[in-house]
Parts: structure tokens; C-alpha cells; sequence
């Protein structure tokens, strides 16, 4: 996929005279280095030149990397958010159930309540310290 920002412009930066370099900003870092070496040396361009050019032509490469670079960056930040935001979904999910089995302790302790004062009332023999027992345990669990 390529990115906004991975093009080159194709703006020419003077490092050397306009007449002796004919070679755009985007040839310039697409071309191979053995191929660069050797048109540079078919032009007959001085050492000083040369340099010039291969200056341009990394200093160009750099911008390309670090717009790159960038755009890995944001692209990143945005799979982090989206990343971010289902678990926050899943966590709201979570506290929603949480509630629920709440309450739904909070009603078959109600309902265990109310067998407990039936049985009371039709005197029905209860394990009362078996029942004690699971009480104490359920409410040391919260």
C-alpha cells in the first residue's frame, strides 16, 4: 500500500549547477546505486559533484524513511485506540455481568431466606449450622 507519505516530490534541490545534474528528485532515489554510479560517471561530473549528488539522494531516501516512519506511527496510534476502545467495550461488558450475577445472589439469598422462615413456620428441622456455614462463606467471598 502505498502511503501519501511515501511519494517523493519531484522538486529539484540545487546542490550543483542545473545544466551538469538532469536527474529528478524521483529517479534520483528510485535509480540503483551501481546505476547512479554509472550515469554520474557517463556525465563526466567532478568528484565535488558527485558527492553532491549522493548527498541529495540520502538526504532525499531520509525523507522518504522518516514519512514513513510517521505514517507507521499514526497508523499504529489508530490500531492502539481501536484496540483500546473494544476493550473498554468488553469491560463495560464485564461490570454488566458482574451486576447481574449481583443480584441474582441478592434474590437466591432472598429466596433462601424466605425457604428458611417456611420451614420455621411449618416446623421443618433445618441443618441451621450447615446453612450458618454457607452463609458466613458466601458473604466472606464479596
Amino acid at each position: 500500500m502505498k502511503s501519501e507519505a511515501g511519494k517523493v516530490s519531484n522538486r529539484r534541490i540545487d546542490m550543483s549547477p542545473p545544466s551538469a545534474i538532469e536527474i529528478s528528485d524521483e529517479e534520483l532515489v528510485s535509480i540503483s546505486v551501481r546505476d547512479l554510479n554509472r550515469q554520474l560517471k557517463l556525465r563526466g561530473l567532478t568528484r565535488e559533484d558527485i558527492v553532491k549528488m549522493k548527498q541529495r539522494r540520502r538526504t532525499l531516501k531520509n525523507r522518504g524513511y522518516a514519512a514513513s516512519c510517521r505514517v507507521k506511527r499514526v497508523e499504529h496510534k489508530g490500531d492502539l485506540e481501536s484496540e483500546r476502545v473494544q476493550v473498554e467495550i468488553e469491560l463495560d461488558q464485564f461490570r454488566t455481568e458482574k451486576a447481574r450475577l449481583r443480584s441474582d445472589i441478592a434474590g437466591l439469598e432472598q429466596k433462601c431466606q424466605r425457604l428458611i422462615e417456611y420451614a420455621d413456620a411449618h416446623s421443618i428441622v433445618l441443618a441451621m449450622d450447615l446453612l450458618r456455614d454457607h452463609h458466613q462463606q458466601d458473604a466472606a467471598a464479596y
